[in-house]
């Protein structure tokens, strides 16, 4: 059985850096579920299927087999024992992975890799539904959250230093929708596992989430 760190929170928390952080200094494997996803894009392409094609995607979910795995501190993902890793960005690749990603089978299908995969190695997984949903049983559980004003200062800031033109008011507007939605959503809304640490980042930096993290792991 693999040690299971799970990390939700809501949108601009830091979830995705911090899971790569921790998980790079456990030496445990990220996660990285939208990789899973384009791997599974890769599939159907690779059977012919049209995006359109329900019934032919939620077939050949059945004999997909995608995992993620680290080679000299890279990230590899195999479909079906074959490295796929160099076809991930692929434009077609990308164009299925949005289409096939909402219907609910394929997120099933991910479901239960992502199960299997937690259940072989120690693995940190982040998302908005890790430990309440897809591993309850995780031996550390985090929600990491912060407040809208500093989620939205990060992303502001973020796109500045992109060369972009934002507004911070309408980022902060943005965030606020986004965690309504995500908090009342039908499937898996987002909400604190009851066993899960509340780590408010608001005023913490990165090196100090890691550490509390990486701390509560034994």
């Amino acid at each position: 059985m693999g040690y299971n760190v799970a990390i939700d929170g809501p949108a601009g928390a830091g979830k995705s850096t911090i899971a790569k952080l921790v998980a790079e200094e456990k030496g445990y494997i990220y996660v990285d579920t939208g990789a899973m996803y384009r791997g599974l894009a890769i599939h159907f392409l690779d059977r012919g299927i049209q995006a359109e094609d329900t019934v032919k995607i939620i077939e050949a979910c059945k004999d997909a087999d995608v995992k993620i795995q680290y080679e000299d501190g890279v990230q590899q993902v195999y479909l079906n024992g074959v490295n796929v890793t160099g076809r991930l960005r692929d434009e077609a690749v990308g164009r299925m992975t949005s289409k096939c990603s909402v219907i609910p089978e394929v997120r099933a299908k991910l479901l239960d890799l992502q199960k299997g995969l937690a259940r072989t190695q120690d693995v940190v997984m982040d998302g908005r539904d890790i430990g309440t949903c897809v591993l309850p049983d995780a031996d550390v559980k985090v929600y990491l959250t912060a407040s809208v004003r500093t989620r939205a200062k990060r992303r502001y800031d973020e796109l500045i230093a992109k060369g972009g033109v934002c507004d911070l008011n309408e980022i902060e507007k943005d965030i606020r929708e986004r965690d309504e939605r995500d908090m009342n959503r039908e499937t898996a809304p987002l909400r604190q596992a009851k066993d899960a640490v509340l780590i408010d980042s608001s005023d913490m930096t990165i090196e100090e989430v890691v550490r509390r993290i990486v701390g509560l792991c034994e």
